[in-house]
């Protein structure tokens, strides 16, 4: 009898050659395609019927496989997975279907062979009680394999397979070790009783070797086991030599413990240092973890556990030193002076934790170099801009292979003291992933009242951090977690002025970078006017990196032209820029040269300083709608709504008799490339808005900002300094701002202040005469 196969072949199928394994029906097999022609197999059994025909070879040395060397009996396999490489490297996992036989060589050269094939049925015997014997023999056998080699099936094949004798004859010769050709035998047996039979004599041969295997094994482990005996012996008599007096035949442990003795350690750390030193004098040198006890206790000996700088407390040349690195940042200074005046009344008091947060290229990071340099500490820089892992803060514990400690025991180390100043750049940026929280883990590291006894997982022995500077930097707030932002004290670094980064580039830019260039004065100058025209027409930025790169460019066009034999005197002016940097790349918005009906203008506040905003309004015939442009965010939008409700609520004040449901209201803000949000142009919308309705024109020489609310009040907005400075520089010398701003007005340059006229407003009907040119309120 035979067992019937649901599964149809085709009659011609590709042939692959298999070299070192025998593929059986229901058997998974990995196979790695590395040359053309199999991989051009590969190809097309995909784009067919993902049928391929797996034939052992009988010589394994014979490559490009010739039809004679190859067996006629096979397995027909299908395509189950399939992964490519570089270098056309094809990864095959193939599930074995059924056995096969080759009838006749359609194809024997180039690309790949193809066959004629005829599919093989297994035959079953009438005894149904000799086939159950057979089968529960191999089934034993394959049991005390798994046994023997102390492995366990991977899957639930032979649970699945122990059942049909077919399928367990195939399972069973799939995991036996044997020669090829003793596998090809069982392949070609039809009859199932006579494979489990065949198969059954093999598993017995394999049993055998493997427990003459087990047992040489033990043995060698008991010589293994006589050889420690030795050593731990050996480690005896060196100990009882030492105690008569002898030389110790570990020069390296002695000079580790003398290390230990010499270097001054807190109690705990030392007792940490002697126990694992105590572990390696007693460890075989040939052991792994001898490096890894060993590298621990040079990270011991090399941590500053109680090397110290000693402050400068002189107020009076911290401010020096400061002023000659920095221009302005008042506030920075200041708190740094402070922390300096109680450090020298209370030398044990805790340092603050501070956070400078500012626009890129304000000065954040150079600020804490110079602070090491005004106190006279060590200077360490942590970026922690991207770090997702904990380990990245904490350390990895030594049980992890090519563990160290965290980046903050790492910077210790670099600054060889234990009060630096550390630097942890980018707070704002930190990530966390399935690795960890990286501001977990700061937490303990800034806060005072728990870095006292900071533990790294790499280290395992508290380390005190109380006398550790830390300052930190970021770029916004509102991506540091609460419960990190709670334990720094915030120091806002706001983008300079162009009066300011003027200042800054005589003082400090120009000077660095002709002295990078290799230029002296002799050689290259730079006019007041050249550099003010350099920060309004090529920069926009609020820091000054752009501008020092920009001036790096002038510098090298320079120094080419010298490096060619022109010795004349370059003079940088405004007319002379075009030569250097090419046309202008960027232009401010600049004020109506007369009233306009729906144009008013407001202040914004950019990272790049402060602008003005055109308001313009239109009114058509319309459904009623309010069509807002110029990419206007929700805040923004909403704002607008606000102001128009205003409006029609006191239409009648104004003499409106505008019908809004037959018109419709557009609000335009001009730069549409350009995003723009918040509340602070409330005031302005609605003067536009209410110019466009009554066709009043609009006084273009004024500005104002506030946020509006449905009562019409003027509420208070961020960012004035820069607002003022940008309307001074777009020609605008009045502005009205809300009433609760008027402490802003002294954060203004004083010599901004003289220029500027300002007047305070609490409701928008203080405002309204003063911009709309003719209208009166009616009664």
């Amino acid at each position: 009898m035979t067992r019937a196969t649901v599964l149809e072949l085709p009659e011609i199928l590709p042939i692959l050659p298999s070299s070192d394994e025998i593929v059986y029906p229901y058997s998974i097999v990995p196979m790695t395609i590395t040359k053309p022609a199999e991989a051009e197999l590969v190809d097309d059994a995909v784009r067919s019927d993902k049928l391929i025909c797996v034939v052992g070879l009988k010589n394994r040395i014979d490559f490009p496989a010739r039809p004679e060397n190859l067996y006629r009996i096979g397995t027909v396999t299908g395509i189950d997975r399939l992964y490519r490489f570089p270098g056309n490297i094809i990864r095959l996992h193939l599930r074995g279907l059924v056995r096969f036989r080759i009838l006749e060589f359609i194809q024997t050269d180039k690309p790949y062979i193809m066959a004629r094939i005829e599919k093989l049925e297994s035959v079953l015997p009438k005894d149904d009680v000799e086939l159950d014997a057979w089968q529960n023999t191999v089934g034993i056998q394959l049991k005390q394999i798994f046994e023997l080699t102390r492995s366990i099936p991977d899957d639930s094949l032979f649970i699945e397979f122990s059942g049909d004798a077919e399928k367990l004859s195939f399972l069973a010769a799939s995991r036996i070790e044997a020669s090829i050709e003793d596998k090809q035998k069982i392949l070609e047996v039809d009859n199932v009783l006579e494979r489990l039979w065949l198969l059954s004599g093999i598993l017995e041969k394999e049993i055998r070797i493997l427990k003459l295997r087990n047992k040489i094994q033990g043995q060698v482990r008991t010589e293994i086991e006589k050889d420690q005996k030795e050593y731990i012996l050996k480690e005896q008599m060196k100990a009882i030599q030492k105690e008569l007096g002898g030389e110790s035949e570990n020069p390296e442990a002695e000079e580790l413990k003398q290390r230990i003795e010499e270097k001054a350690l807190p109690e705990q750390v030392e007792k940490a240092a002697m126990e694992e030193l105590d572990r390696l004098t007693r460890m075989h040198p040939g052991i792994p973890e001898v490096a890894v006890i060993r590298n621990y206790i040079e990270w011991i000996l090399c941590l500053p556990w109680m090397e110290s700088t000693k402050d400068r407390l002189d107020i009076n040349r911290a401010l020096v030193v400061l002023e000659k690195d920095h221009y302005d940042l008042k506030d920075v200074k200041e708190r740094i002076l402070e922390f300096l005046a109680v450090r020298k009344l209370n030398p044990n008091g805790k340092a603050p934790i501070l956070c400078f947060v500012g626009p890129p290229g304000v000065g954040k990071t150079s600020m804490g170099r110079s602070i090491a340099r005004a106190i006279g500490r060590k200077f360490v820089r942590l970026s922690l801009g991207g770090v997702h892992d904990e380990a990245e803060i904490r350390g990895h514990r030594r049980t992890y292979i090519g563990a160290m400690p965290g980046k903050i025991i790492q910077g210790l180390k670099e600054a060889g003291s234990n009060n630096p100043v550390f630097m942890l750049d980018e707070v704002d940026k930190i990530g966390s992933d399935f690795r960890g929280d990286p501001t977990s883990a700061l937490l303990e590291v800034l806060d005072p009242e728990q870095n006292f006894s900071f533990r790294d997982n790499y280290m395992n022995v508290p380390f005190d951090l109380s006398g550790v500077q830390f300052i930190t930097t970021a770029n916004r707030i509102d991506t540091i977690p609460s419960p990190l932002m709670d334990r720094m004290e915030i120091i806002r670094i706001p983008g300079y002025t162009s009066a300011e980064k003027l200042e800054i580039a005589r003082r400090y830019l120009v000077k660095r970078q002709m002295q990078n260039a290799g230029l002296t004065g002799r050689i290259l100058r730079f006019q007041r006017k050249g550099l003010s025209r350099i920060i309004a027409d090529h920069t926009r930025e609020a820091g000054v990196r752009e501008l020092e790169r920009t001036i790096g460019k002038i510098c090298r066009k320079v120094a080419m032209k010298v490096a060619r034999g022109c010795d004349d005197l370059a003079i940088i002016t405004p007319s002379r820029l075009h030569e250097y940097l090419g046309p202008r790349k960027f232009s401010r918005m600049r004020v109506s040269d007369k009233p306009r009906i729906g144009v008013s203008t407001g202040l914004a506040w950019t990272p790049a300083g402060g602008e003005i905003l055109l308001i313009e309004s239109s009114i058509m015939s319309g459904k009623g709608e309010l069509i807002l442009t110029g990419q206007l965010g929700q805040v923004m939008q909403e704002s607008a709504k606000a102001a128009l409700s205003w409006i029609r609520t006191h239409a009648d004040e104004y003499g409106l008799k505008t019908n809004f449901k037959e018109v419709d209201i557009h609000l335009h803000v001009p730069a549409g490339a350009t995003p723009k949000d918040g509340p602070s142009a409330g005031v302005a919308i609605l003067i536009s808005l209410l110019s466009a309705l009554t066709r009043k024109p609009v006084a273009p020489d004024i500005a104002v900002t506030g946020e509006i609310s449905l009562q019409g009040r003027v509420m208070p907005v961020g960012g004035i300094k820069e607002k003022i400075l940008g309307a001074l520089a777009a020609g605008i010398t009045k502005v009205f701002l809300p009433l609760e701003n008027s402490r802003s007005i002294e954060e203004i340059p004083e010599e901004t202040r003289e220029l500027m006229q300002f007047e305070l407003i609490e409701r928008v009907q203080d405002v309204i005469d003063s911009f709309i040119t003719g209208l009166k309120e009616v009664d």
